[in-house]
């Protein structure tokens, strides 16, 4: 199972929006898919019409059991989506209590990495949804990802986020002995504005090749999506928005060293 962590430390960059069309366009070409979601807010499994408020299981009790989850019961938590071949660990509120209940323990930083490791001959692919805060769950998320996928809104707040995003994945490098790859994906792009242009621009001139050549243009068919509690996928195969995933998703298959020909297709 490969698992790639959706991150920034600055919400409403298109984490969850990532998360959820990359997600479904490797399920439409025939892979198994788990989205994992580690935010309190929840987006992700609202996103999909799961009632958080009312899950018996979630991703918070693979952190809170004592003794962790095994196998079995971590399939039990999981939850279907409205797509076939995507099932979500959702989130409750209660993971926003982790940090204050398990913050200064020991082997914190692993527990996500362990829990997966339970159930990877399940899924081909795990993408996990971070909060945009440092702590517990972004720290595991991190530790567990083999790729940290890192959207940025093409405007220059969003540029600041970045900069604090990736001093966390340094001071992570350096305490965890781990190299991290990561891909930073601009999204948000409004060709008619001279911001979204020089913040890309910035964004090439200052990460150079970690940047995502392309962009995630603005696209208010995800909107529609989200209301509608499909995967832009399905909703609306043929928009731009789709279609520059699609092209996204290519890419990261190439830097990784894999054919495009051993890409499932529909």
């Amino acid at each position: 199972m490969k698992i790639w962590t959706v991150a920034n430390q600055k919400g409403g960059v298109g984490k969850t929006t990532t998360t959820v069309t990359l997600g479904g366009i490797l399920a439409s070409r025939g892979h198994r898919v788990l989205l994992i979601d580690t935010d309190p807010h929840a987006s992700l499994t609202y996103y999909f019409g799961i009632d958080s408020e009312e899950l018996e299981v979630s991703v918070y009790d693979v952190f809170a059991r004592n003794k962790g989850m095994s196998k079995e019961e971590i399939l039990q938590a999981l939850c279907p989506s409205t797509m076939e071949g995507v099932d979500i660990l959702p989130a409750t509120m209660a993971i926003a209590t982790l940090d204050r209940s398990m913050g200064n323990k020991g082997g914190m930083g692993l527990i996500l990495t362990k829990a997966l490791a339970k159930i990877s001959e399940e899924y081909d692919y795990a993408i996990l949804d971070c909060p945009p805060v440092l702590g517990v769950l972004m720290v595991n998320a991190l530790a567990a990802s083999e790729r940290v996928l890192v959207p940025v809104q093409t405007e220059f707040l969003a540029l600041k986020g970045l900069d604090r995003m990736m001093r966390t994945m340094q001071l992570m490098q350096s305490s965890q002995a781990k190299q991290y790859q990561y891909t930073i994906i601009p999204t948000m792009y409004d060709k008619r504005t001279k911001a979204s242009l020089e913040a890309y621009k910035t964004l090439r001139a200052t990460y150079q090749d970690a940047v995502w050549p392309g962009v995630i243009p603005i696209d208010t068919k995800f909107r529609d999506a989200s209301l509608a509690m499909k995967s832009p996928v399905i909703y609306c195969p043929r928009s731009r928005g789709v279609f520059a995933y699609i092209a996204l998703l290519e890419y990261l298959f190439k830097i990784e060293g894999k054919a495009l020909s051993e890409l499932p297709h529909e």
